[in-house]
């Protein structure tokens, strides 16, 4: 269970800053698509979630706008935020466990590529856990 908290919060850690120009995303309905392997001293099979999501242009011009909500026990190290896209890294702690997370997302009008590299430390030993994200934009909201 340990692991898919850490999983979630390095998905949904921290909200953006606003930012001087509009992310270059259009507004519309997307769909992700998040594939991610886990290695480690235990076998876990990949795992690939897809969720839909409206995105506004008002939600795109806001203060709110982002992948990364903030999530309890994490903290940000770094962010560097603009137009194309965001990078990040971030550490949580949770149930006597910490993980290491580094984030990407690229900005490319009607698609939106990333990766989230997670090193996780604990009882049950280490684990290294890769997601990679597309989104893709689908048209109008319905």
């Amino acid at each position: 269970m340990m692991l898919r908290n850490m999983a979630v919060a390095a998905l949904v850690a921290f909200p953006m800053v606003a930012l001087a120009e509009t992310p270059n995303v259009t507004a519309g309905e997307w769909e992700f698509v998040s594939k991610t392997s886990i290695s480690g001293e235990m076998e876990i099979p990949d795992q690939t979630e897809t969720e839909r999501q409206c995105i506004s242009q008002e939600e795109l011009e806001g203060a709110e706008f982002g992948f990364i909500e903030e999530e309890e026990g994490c903290e940000l190290l770094d962010q560097d935020l603009n137009a194309d896209g965001l990078s990040y890294s971030m550490v949580c702690r949770a149930e006597g466990g910490e993980a290491t997370i580094d984030g990407e997302m690229r900005f490319m009008g009607e698609r939106i590529e990333g990766s989230v590299d997670i090193l996780t430390q604990s009882p049950m030993g280490e684990l290294s856990m890769n997601t990679v994200i597309e989104g893709e934009y689908l048209g109008e909201c319905e």
